[in-house]
């Protein structure tokens, strides 16, 4: 019987928006993307960008990805480099 891998911290190197500084967030392996989201956008909305009433889309390696997956199903490893937008927004 194989059992889950626990959940990992997964450092990302992170930018947001129309932000002009790129942060380093914390998040675990079992996190939604969505949620990855909202962690990148606590650090950013209404300091640096506005915030908006739109949802969040994620990208990593040029592609967007599925809200509902975990950072360990995206492929999304230590230090890896993502950027968070406004759905709507210019990719």
């Amino acid at each position: 019987m194989t059992t889950a891998a626990e959940p990992q911290l997964v450092p990302l190197n992170a930018i947001f928006a129309e932000d002009f500084v790129q942060i380093l967030v914390p998040v675990m392996s079992n996190n939604t993307i969505s949620e990855l989201a909202e962690a990148v956008a606590h650090h950013t909305e209404d300091r640096r960008v506005p915030k908006r009433d739109l949802p969040k889309v994620v990208f990593h390696n040029g592609k967007r990805l599925d809200p509902s997956i975990t950072v360990a199903d995206a492929g999304i490893g230590p230090l890896d480099h993502v950027r968070v937008e406004y759905d709507g927004s210019p990719t």
